[in-house]
């Protein structure tokens, strides 16, 4: 698995995830908004161009496709285009912080993933105007918002992936070396390793903190692998 997702084009590699993870369902969102949240605007357009040429339609179109509640955010995660400026207007996050906060806790968690505002926050606002926000809703609030979110499966994932992306990927990595650890799990170390080297080391996974958390044969390819990216 390693060694194919390294042979593809970033764009085809998340364009095959992404349609992979449309086929497989629910369970298999979080690799999508993995994708979503973790790109650059321009690195997700490119993704979506190699959806187009591989699959014949949008990556929209097929999300389209989705029975679930949680088709609205999907759809909105990967049509973002995100300003990636350090520009943040305090006042707005903060403002949304406390959107967020009653959506959450003044009503019927379940439906979440209907909220508009919500959507539309997560959707558009920069990640930098996004970490502005989790910092103001973590002041502000009793709970983080990862916390107030806590079973909230996608949204989850969602928040962790724009505002604390360490989080998310230690979360992720960590699950996969449990003893009781399912194939999905295991699967999941191969790709955000391959496939997210530049986020790992922008979030501060050196090699000896990936060496930690990697056990069995596969340590040596994945340090490798790592090794050949961002890291000297």
């Amino acid at each position: 698995d390693a060694v194919v997702l390294s042979l593809l084009h970033p764009w085809e590699r998340d364009a095959r995830l992404i349609e992979k993870a449309i086929r497989k369902g629910p369970k298999h969102y979080n690799v999508i908004v993995e994708t979503a949240c973790t790109r650059s605007s321009d690195q997700l357009l490119g993704a979506r161009k190699a959806y187009h040429s591989l699959f014949h339609h949008s990556i929209e179109e097929h999300l389209t496709h989705i029975k679930g509640r949680e088709r609205k955010l999907l759809v909105a995660l990967v049509s973002a285009y995100r300003y990636e400026g350090t520009g943040v207007n305090e006042d707005v996050a903060k403002s949304e912080a406390q959107i967020l906060y009653e959506a959450i806790n003044n009503g019927d968690k379940n439906k979440l993933l209907d909220h508009e505002d919500a959507i539309m926050i997560l959707a558009t606002r920069s990640k930098q105007h996004l970490q502005a926000l989790y910092r103001h809703y973590n002041q502000s609030y009793d709970k983080t918002l990862a916390q107030d979110l806590e079973g909230e499966g996608i949204l989850k994932d969602t928040v962790e992936c724009l505002c604390t992306p360490q989080t998310y990927f230690t979360r992720v990595l960590e699950a996969a070396v449990k003893e009781d650890a399912d194939e999905e799990s295991k699967r999941a170390l191969t790709r955000v390793i391959v496939t997210q080297k530049e986020q790992l080391v922008k979030e501060g996974f050196v090699p000896n903190k990936i060496q930690d958390i990697l056990l069995g044969l596969n340590k040596d390819f994945m340090l490798a692998s790592i090794a050949s990216g961002d890291i000297k």
